[in-house]
């Protein structure tokens, strides 16, 4: 009976621990430091600061539960970080759905509402994981969960709007959370974010492949990826003898050749999410190029390094939402028939086997169907060249001061920035006003909306490979 009464007063404090962030620090009186402020709520830490002219920038731990349906199941460390430039400012909430980037930088929206910015490391990404890691505990609702406490945390500090914002799996990540979490933003922009609704039904990938570009680069794209399984033995033998002097490893795709072909069956996809039609003058001529031209050519658009296990460890989390719920695309390759020994290799493939996978295909059916229906004060940004827009989230008539915007020639690196100049006006002009920073003469005519703060070529340019990890 003791040890009972002690267990149940031991679950009461951890809860109590849990729900206080935002209570707590709503009630304690107000620090002058940002820092000490931040530091004053339960369950934050400091990893460490790092200057920046005319901000504060803080890398974080925040105490997270691994389960938040069953706080008692045990507690995490999550990473965030903090761009902090006046809590007179609105914030933009950013994550990429991967891991926390750790040097001060901006996203787009923050610089176009010159406000703070909060990113967050999602949950699993080392070393955001909990230990053990119960893998059933990665799912899309736990996160937004996660994204929901950090905001409630941080709420009583930052008391201006807030904006969500994030690319590629950060605008998915972006959009979920704004479905199970609708009254804790007041916008959302979701940039080059998949939807892949139906995951068994992948035509529109197959349509965007045999349209994208001009025919003579999509020819030459082709016929390359075509040409590295054509010599795939002694294309594997440059690639046996990076591995051995690299120390790379196969055990979870279970061999070289299996790598060897999704790394080639990746390129002409690989090629099109990270590059532009400008870059078709590159690909060299299949049937006249050497084994090395072509080895290169691989190696520098698809990466040989990717489907090592050295390469796989750090988006195993990915790779098992991907199987789980976010669903992946399954393209036909018909100039490839009859030298794919694997085909076009499912998530499972890329997630070691003692890690138990299950897919729930209404997961996504109930993501498409909120937004469409219900989105309000959302933003959706695509590029054109980019394969992931093939399966677009969509608005009905029923969606309030919502937009979907398509950047003409973009690839995966799609922006604001990049819109036709009306749309591009349109769109920063809702961001400004969902922050609550739109200028009278911007109010007046939206045609004059431009972001607020200067550009800065350090803090915001990114590597575009390094933000869209997204694979497959």
């Amino acid at each position: 009976m003791r040890k009972a009464l002690r267990w149940l007063l031991s679950l009461v404090v951890l809860i109590g621990t849990l729900s206080a962030a935002g209570a707590a620090t709503a009630a304690e009186p107000e620090a002058t430091d940002i820092k000490d402020r931040l530091l004053a709520i339960p369950g934050m830490s400091l990893i460490e600061e790092k200057p920046y002219d005319g901000y504060r920038y803080f890398v974080l731990n925040y105490t997270q539960p691994v389960d938040h349906r069953r706080p008692y199941k045990g507690t995490f460390q999550q990473r965030l970080s903090v761009l902090h430039k006046d809590t007179n400012r609105p914030t933009v909430f950013h994550t990429s759905g991967y891991h926390l980037y750790t040097n001060p930088f901006r996203s787009e929206p923050t610089r176009i509402i010159d406000g703070n910015q909060v990113s967050m490391e999602y949950r699993f990404f080392d070393p955001s994981r909990p230990s053990p890691a119960n893998w059933s505990d990665l799912n899309i609702r736990q996160a937004a969960d996660d994204q929901h406490r950090i905001f409630k945390a941080l709420k009583p500090i930052y008391r201006k709007n807030w904006l969500s914002t994030g690319g590629s799996k950060g605008g998915m990540t972006a959009t979920y959370y704004e479905r199970f979490h609708p009254n804790d933003m007041d916008g959302v922009v979701a940039y080059v974010a998949p939807n892949d609704v139906v995951n068994r039904e992948d035509s529109a990938y197959d349509r965007f492949f045999e349209n994208v570009g001009t025919k003579e680069c999509r020819d030459a794209l082709n016929a390359v990826q075509r040409e590295a399984l054509v010599r795939r033995e002694p294309l594997k033998k440059r690639y046996a003898d990076w591995a051995a002097e690299s120390g790379a490893t196969f055990n979870t795709v279970g061999s070289l050749d299996k790598s060897y072909e999704a790394v080639v069956s990746d390129m002409v996809w690989a090629f099109w999410q990270y590059s532009s039609e400008a870059d078709c003058k590159d690909v060299p001529t299949a049937a006249t190029a050497t084994d090395k031209e072509i080895y290169d050519y691989v190696d520098t658009i698809s990466g040989f390094s990717f489907y090592t296990d050295q390469g796989l460890e750090r988006y195993t989390p990915y790779y098992y939402q991907a199987g789980t719920e976010l669903g992946s695309p399954d393209i036909k390759q018909p100039h490839l028939d009859g030298l794919q020994r694997y085909g076009y290799q499912a998530p499972r493939e890329f997630v070691p086997r003692d890690i138990p996978m299950w897919f729930k295909p209404w997961k996504m059916r109930d993501i498409d169907t909120w937004v469409r229906f219900n989105a309000e004060r959302m933003l959706f940004v695509n590029g054109e060249n980019d394969p992931w827009g093939a399966e677009p989230f969509r608005l009905s008539r029923l969606a309030k001061d919502s937009y979907v915007y398509v950047a003409p020639g973009a690839n995966h690196g799609a922006n604001v920035a990049a819109l036709k100049a009306d749309e591009r006006a349109k769109a920063t002009a809702a961001i400004l006003e969902w922050a609550g920073v739109a200028p009278a003469k911007v109010q007046a005519d939206e045609a004059k909306a431009k972001p607020l703060a200067r550009y800065d070529a350090k803090l915001d340019k990114r590597d575009l490979k390094r933000e869209f990890t997204m694979r497959r």
